[in-house]
Parts: C-alpha cells; structure tokens; sequence
C-alpha cells in the first residue's frame, strides 16, 4: 500500500480494495480538507505514520507517536524467529523485550506464543505509556509486564527481573553511529535519538546486551537480536569477546541484507 492509499484508506475508513471498487466511496469537503491538511505535513518530512496516529506490525494495529520508533517491516523478521524459537516449548515461556518503545515485538509475541509471559523494559516513560495502551487495545496486556527503567542499572524494588529466569531475550536495539544520523532521510529526524542512536560506531547497546544477558538467560536460552546495515562482522566479534554465548544463526531479510543474529548461552 502506497502513501495515497495509506491515507484515504485511513480517511474513509476502508481497506484498499475499497478505494478502487466502491464507486460510491467519495470524500466530502471535510475528508479533502483533512487530506490537504496531511500531505501538508508530509512534505514538510513528518512520518505518515506519525501524522495518522498508527501503523500496521505482524497484521495488528499499533499507535505511535514521537515518543517511540516507527515499527519496521524487517523488525517482523525478529517476531517470526522468535516465535519459531517457542515453538515445541511445553512450559510456559518467559520471553524479555529490551527497549520495547511501542510495544509493537512484546504485544506480537504475546498475541501469538499462546504459552508466553513477557516482560518488557524501556528507559523512556513516554514509550511504556504508548506500549501500554497498545497492549491494551490488542487484548494482551495481562501478559506483559511493562517495565521503565533502564536495563543497563536497575533498581531492584519491584523489579519481576529475576537472574536466570528467562527463556529468551529479544531485542531491536539502536544501532545508528551517532555520527550518521544528520545524514539520514528527514524522516527519521522526527523519530526519537534515544531509540536511533548506538553510539561512536553503533554498536553500544550490543556490546552493553551481550555482557549483560547471561544474568538473567537461563542455561541453554537464547538471545535474537536485529542488526544493522553491515554490523555483522562487529557484532559477531563482541560475541567472541565475551564467551558466554554460542551463534546459532545469522538470518538475511528481504533484501539480503544480515538482519537477524540468533546466539544460545553456554552451559
């Protein structure tokens, strides 16, 4: 679907198909006026997903704003393996999202990893409010605890995050060097730095991941986490720094690119 589509569909409240096939489907001055008023903001840069207020992730409707980062469709990739990770799992599998922003990996796996309690952790207020809501309007927000703090230096009191308690870690972390992002599309200058920014060479929250997930991966567990546009070489390296973790796989996208890398903790 195209942006014209995206935002006549979101309009006139239909799908695609409608747009073309229902003759009868016209929008009046208000809808034409609200339609003026969006191409407005999205010439001047402003996300389409932003301005209608949601986005599409995994077939389920999400909200977004300014306060977390537009879900992407190479993240479904992260969803799918996790999922497949789950599957054959008879017990009740405790899965931790690092930085959920809005809540679009958390709230897909715990709509579709039917034996499933996540926690999911983001350092940003804001982000958990949007999360939360989302969770809510998915029917899943009894199965995720939301948690705001930052994973790297947290604080105990009520905190469900228990040392070796969790079967999978998962995590779509900022990877961008710091020094790229002005050179990026307008875009993304919308979306919030913290959930863009990795760093000096965008690597930060791998390295900060990978040291710190064995506390709280039971034996054998495993960690998935997206990748950016070629860090799969660095990113690999950190793993070998550190020891505790075996690679299982390092899966493409659709465009070939290495997206998502799959590492088990050693016994």
């Amino acid at each position: 679907m195209n942006e014209a589509e995206l935002i006549f569909s979101e309009l006139m409240n239909c799908d695609r198909a409608r747009l073309y096939l229902d003759r009868d489907l016209r929008p009046d001055k208000h809808k034409l006026t609200q339609a003026a008023g969006i191409l407005k903001r999205r010439i001047r840069g402003e996300p389409v997903q932003y301005i209608l207020g949601g986005t599409e992730f995994m077939g389920l409707r999400f909200k977004v704003n300014a306060a977390v980062f537009i879900p992407r469709p190479e993240t479904e990739l992260l969803v799918e393996e996790t999922i497949k990770l789950a599957r054959g799992q008879a017990h009740k599998l405790r899965i931790l999202d690092l930085g959920t922003g809005s809540g679009c990996i958390a709230i897909s796996l715990a709509k579709f990893i039917n034996n499933s309690k996540i926690v999911a952790v983001d350092i940003s207020k804001e982000a958990i409010t949007v999360a939360k809501n989302n969770a809510e309007f998915n029917g899943v927000v009894n199965k995720i605890n939301f948690i705001n703090q930052d994973f790297f230096n947290l604080q105990p009191e009520g905190c469900s995050l228990r040392r070796n308690s969790f079967d999978i870690i998962v995590s779509n972390p900022p990877y961008i060097p710091e020094n790229e992002i002005e050179n990026l599309q307008p875009e993304i200058g919308y979306e919030p730095l913290l959930a863009l920014e990795g760093g000096i060479d965008g690597l930060d929250f791998y390295r900060k991941i990978i040291g710190t997930a064995p506390r709280y991966l039971k034996e054998g567990a495993a960690l998935i986490m997206e990748l950016g546009f070629s860090q799969r070489a660095a990113i690999e390296n950190i793993f070998t720094r550190q020891r505790n973790f075996k690679i299982m796989q390092v899966l493409k996208d659709y465009n070939n690119i290495d997206r998502i890398i799959i590492a088990k903790l050693k016994g």
